[in-house]
C-alpha cells in the first residue's frame, strides 16, 4: 500500500482538474483497502474514494482528508460468470469477455473507469446497463464495519442510480459478480435505435459480439466518448448530464415550451420511463438552447464532438468547468423549463 502527502488528484481524473488531497493511499488488495477505510473511519478523517477517476469533479482547493485510490485487480471468469475485482478497467474487462464468446456487457465498451464504480451509476450505454447482468456486488459496509455481499435486487438499481449511490457514506465496493450469456459468439439483442442502425439490422436482432462491440467504439470514438490523451475532446467525463425523467405533467410544460420556442412540428426525443414518467435527451436540450458543439470561448469548453460533455481545452480549472456548467444548466432551464442534473460526483464543489 502506497501513501503519499500532497498529492496531485488531477492526473487521476480523466477532466485533468482538481488540487490536491492531504494524503493520498494506492490499495491494492481488498484487505488494503478495508484497511485504509476503518484508519480513516476510527480518526474521524474525510475519506474519498478513487476508482478510474472517470466521473469525478474535483475542487481546486482540492481534498483536505484521505483520497484511497482502489488498485485492485482481479477478473475471474467461471463459464458465464464474472467476478471482477474493483480496481479492474472497465474497458478492458469488457474487450476479454467479448474474447470469451460472452454476452451481455459488449456495448458498454470503450466507458473509462473501474468496475467498481459500475454498480455505483448503474453504468448504461447503447442499450445496455449493468443491472441488466450483475447478480452481486462485495462491499465493505461502514456502518456494520464488515464485509457485505448484496444481491442485484438489494443494490435497487434505477436509471443511473443505485443504493450506493444513495448512500455513498456507507459503501465501498470491492468486487462485482456478473451473470453473462453463451450465445455462441452472438451479442444480447440489440436494443438501441443508432447500435441497429450503424450495425444495419433490426431491434431485437443479435449480431457478433466482437461486431457489437466494434461498432459502439466507433460510435463512441465518434463523439469523442473514448479517451485518448492528444484528444481533449476526450478530457471530460463524458456525458455530463442526466438524460431528463419527467412526469407526465411536467413533460406536457416542456413540450409546449419547445414548441413555442422551436415551432408548432417540433418532436423532442421522448422515452417511457414507466411510473407516468418520459424521458428525454439532455444532448437535444443543450443543442436547442443555444449550445453547439465547441461552445465557449475559455479554456472549459462543449465537446466538438457531442454537446453532452464539457471538456477540458488543456488549461482549465474546476472553476472554468463550473462557470461553463451553471451557465448550461441556467439556458436550458430558461429555455424549456427542465433543470438539468449533473452526472458526476462533485467534490468540494457544487453546479
Amino acid at each position: 500500500m502506497q501513501e503519499l502527502h500532497d498529492a496531485p488528484l488531477a492526473p487521476l481524473t480523466t477532466f485533468r482538474l482538481g488540487g490536491p488531497a492531504a494524503r493520498l493511499i494506492t490499495a491494492t488488495t481488498d484487505a488494503e483497502v478495508v484497511a485504509a477505510v476503518r484508519a480513516a473511519d476510527e480518526s474521524g478523517t474525510p475519506l474519498l474514494v478513487i476508482g478510474g477517476g472517470s466521473n469525478l469533479v474535483i475542487g481546486d482547493r482540492g481534498f483536505d482528508g484521505t483520497a484511497l485510490r482502489i488498485a485492485t485487480t482481479g477478473f475471474a471468469l467461471d463459464g458465464t460468470r464474472l467476478e471482477l475485482a474493483a480496481g479492474e478497467n472497465w474497458s478492458d474487462a469488457v474487450a476479454r469477455t467479448v474474447e470469451a464468446g460472452l454476452a451481455g456487457i459488449e456495448c458498454l465498451a470503450g466507458i473509462p473507469g473501474s468496475a467498481g464504480a459500475t454498480p455505483i451509476q448503474n453504468v448504461g450505454a447503447y442499450g445496455q446497463e449493468v443491472r441488466d447482468t450483475i447478480t452481486e456486488v462485495v462491499a465493505y459496509d461502514r456502518t456494520l464495519r464488515e464485509t457485505v455481499t448484496l444481491t442485484a435486487a438489494e443494490c435497487a438499481f434505477r436509471y443511473r442510480h443505485s443504493l450506493f449511490k444513495d448512500r455513498p457514506e456507507r459503501y465501498v465496493v470491492l468486487r462485482v459478480r456478473f451473470a453473462l450469456e453463451d450465445a455462441g459468439g452472438l451479442s444480447a439483442p440489440i436494443k438501441y435505435p443508432e447500435t441497429a442502425r450503424a450495425l444495419g439490422v433490426a431491434a431485437g436482432d443479435r449480431v457478433p459480439a466482437a461486431t457489437a462491440r466494434e461498432t459502439v467504439l466507433r460510435l463512441r470514438a465518434g463523439k469523442g466518448m473514448v479517451l485518448d490523451p492528444a484528444d481533449h475532446d476526450t478530457w471530460s467525463a463524458g456525458s455530463f448530464f442526466h438524460n431528463p425523467v419527467l412526469t407526465d405533467e411536467a413533460y406536457a410544460a416542456f413540450l409546449t415550451r419547445a414548441q413555442d420556442r422551436l415551432g408548432p412540428d417540433t418532436a423532442p426525443p421522448a422515452y417511457p420511463a414507466g411510473d407516468g414518467r418520459t424521458k428525454t435527451s439532455a444532448a437535444w436540450l443543450i443543442d436547442k438552447a443555444g449550445f453547439t458543439k465547441g461552445y465557449g470561448t475559455g479554456p472549459a469548453r462543449i465537446s466538438t464532438k457531442h454537446t453532452l460533455a464539457l471538456t477540458n481545452r488543456g488549461e482549465a480549472t474546476t472553476e472554468d468547468l463550473l462557470a461553463l456548467a451553471r451557465e448550461v444548466v441556467a439556458g436550458v432551464h430558461a429555455a424549456f423549463g427542465v433543470t438539468l442534473v449533473n452526472e458526476p460526483v462533485t467534490v468540494g464543489v457544487s453546479i
